[in-house]
């Protein structure tokens, strides 16, 4: 048998569960076609893996990288962490079907509640597209070192059959309006789509009242999204759709809402779902919703219901400026991102602002405490003395509160300074609950969204390096199992996931015990002259996406052999194009 290429000699865990073995892989067309002894190789290129771990690629379920592959085939930091395939269309966020009136509007949505720079949206997205199946034909056509695998974002779907401001008023769809959604997602999955998700956080027919997700989750306006006040009778019209062509998946985000709606939605619809987000919170409000939800999907998947949930299992820190950030709440309508600079310093000067600061919760979210926050790096000399300090241990040096403290610092240095918090009060208890669920996917790197502070693409990184290999929390066969085989299952990838005979070759090559990732920085690479905080994944030898190396001792090789992946695989035209 002739092989493009050979992995020769290394440790194989396939993703499937099965024992690890000392193989070989052989592939051709970027297929897998031997697993075993291969002993002639002939003209092929051989990869020597003595010593490594081969095992299947990561694939990322929540991702927002559908503007981001107009100008990173590497969709980093994902791309530089052992991920071969995302999902995106996520939280009901996207842009098509989009008329070139709703564009800027669309733009704008995105910016607030994904922070994703909106010079940035300008500058890169093409717009040769109207309606889904033309965006997917527009992704076709541009370089690729991943593979992607589409959903259907409501909001868009929501918008086009209402209008914008009947969508977004909450007011229920009339009966034609309804066979229009239907339509639209009859008409996205026959070009490819591989299911729908929305974010419902809101109250149906209620854009009054305030969504669960805080001031970080709302649009551009302050507003609620259209899906968040979209109402469970639209939700079953879209499950019908994905019943009445027996295939899909369905991703929501719809906090403790409900619960007997999911099973209504997942017996409808036959279709797997995600529930997003499972984070592993230490205090007793976290640890009663994680316990809580974990005997409910256990209960579901008791009655032949296929629910899921997205586990929170990374913990790298966020950095911010004060120049972006949105996840301290009470901070901002005084220094939030969609006020200037100038009013920013002014406000935190404010003694009356102040005032309001420090009567408001220390804590926000599933977010660190303010005082827990560290300062990270200044640029004033007379700063340079607090970097590494707790915000706490300086308001203890000084004397001041930790609100006064950090007003201090960001005006003297000029909003400048880099702070470092840490995401979700991730506790190890926390994650050991999260990995011993057999119904939980691990990591949520919401990759190509909240750019100014989000790093969390490297989760499977630090699954493997973190809870494999430092807490021996569970075992390397169990962790590329629930890292690959599970979402491919989940989401609708039909020929990947597992290491197997006939699989296209999504491959990684590492090293065990140098698998790592480096702390968070700041680069200004984006379109727009914008910059976003990222990191690099270490230990990826090979980094193989439909048989060709894109990453090679931890650097692209700029080899772009990913593809879009309509209805979860590789089209024949496409393949025959690649």
């Amino acid at each position: 048998m002739q092989f493009d290429t050979v992995i020769k000699n290394g440790l194989i865990v396939d993703g499937a569960r099965n024992p690890r073995w000392r193989g070989d892989i052989g592939i051709k067309d970027g297929v897998i076609t031997r697993m075993g002894k291969i002993a002639h190789t002939g003209t092929a290129r051989v990869i020597d893996a003595t010593g490594l771990v081969v095992a299947p690629g990561f694939i990322d379920l929540h991702t927002h990288y559908d503007a981001q592959i107009y100008w990173d085939p590497y969709l980093s930091t994902s791309g530089f962490h052992g991920v071969t395939s995302v999902v995106i269309g996520n939280c009901g966020f996207g842009f098509a079907p989009m008329t070139p009136e709703t564009r800027e509007r669309a733009m704008q949505s995105m910016t607030r509640v994904e922070a994703i720079p909106l010079a940035t949206l300008k500058a890169a997205l093409p717009w040769d597209w109207v309606s889904y199946p033309e965006y997917l034909d527009s992704m076709d056509r541009v370089p690729k070192a991943l593979n992607i695998l589409p959903y259907v974002p409501v909001n868009p779907i929501l918008i086009w059959s209402m209008g914008f401001a009947e969508a977004k008023s909450g007011r229920m769809p009339t009966e034609a309006e309804h066979e229009q959604i239907a339509q639209l997602l009859h008409e996205a999955m026959d070009a490819g789509a591989c299911g729908w998700s929305a974010q419902c956080l809101g109250t149906p027919g209620r854009p009054d009242l305030p969504t669960q997700g805080g001031t970080a989750q709302i649009d551009f306006d302050g507003s609620p999204m259209p899906s968040d006040v979209m109402w469970p009778e639209t939700r079953e019209v879209l499950a019908r759709v994905l019943a009445e062509r027996g295939e899909g998946f369905i991703a929501l985000s719809m906090g403790l809402n409900n619960p007997e709606e999911w099973e209504k939605l997942a017996d409808l619809s036959g279709a797997p779902m995600l529930w997003q987000a499972l984070p592993p919170g230490g205090d007793d409000i976290g640890r009663g919703v994680r316990q809580y939800m974990l005997g409910w999907l256990a209960g579901l998947q008791q009655k032949g219901l296929r629910v899921y949930a997205q586990g929170i299992t990374q913990d790298p820190p966020l950095i911010f400026t004060f120049d972006y950030w949105d996840l301290w709440q009470a901070w901002n309508d005084v220094a939030g991102p969609m006020l200037d600079n100038a009013t920013k310093l002014k406000n935190l000067a404010d003694p009356a602002v102040r005032e309001m600061l420090r009567a408001a919760p220390m804590k926000y979210m599933f977010i660190d405490s303010i005082p827990d926050t560290r300062v990270h790096q200044t640029f004033s000399e007379s700063l340079k003395q607090y970097e590494g300090l707790r915000v706490s241990e300086i308001a203890e040096q000084t004397g001041k509160h930790p609100v006064d403290v950090v007003c201090d610092i960001v005006i003297e240095d000029g909003l400048r300074t880099i702070f470092e918090t840490r995401q979700f009060d991730t506790t190890l208890e926390g994650v050991k609950e999260l990995i011993d669920s057999p119904y939980v996917i691990p990591g949520l790197s919401d990759g190509g969204a909240h750019l100014k502070y989000l790093t969390c693409g490297s989760y499977g990184t630090e699954y493997i390096s973190e809870y494999v290999r430092k807490h021996a929390m569970t075992t390397l066969e169990e962790a590329h199992w629930r890292l690959s085989a599970l979402p491919a299952f989940c989401a609708g990838f039909r020929d990947r996931g597992v290491l197997r005979e006939g699989a296209a070759a999504d491959i990684i090559v590492y090293d065990y015990e140098g698998l790592a990732y480096t702390f968070p920085e700041f680069v200004r690479d984006l379109p727009g002259d914008e910059y976003r905080a990222m990191n690099r994944g270490s230990g990826y030898r090979y980094v193989l996406v439909n048989g060709e190396v894109t990453v090679k001792d931890d650097a692209p090789t700029h080899v772009y052999s990913g593809a879009l992946l309509r209805n979860g695989r590789i089209r024949a035209k496409a393949a025959k194009a690649a």
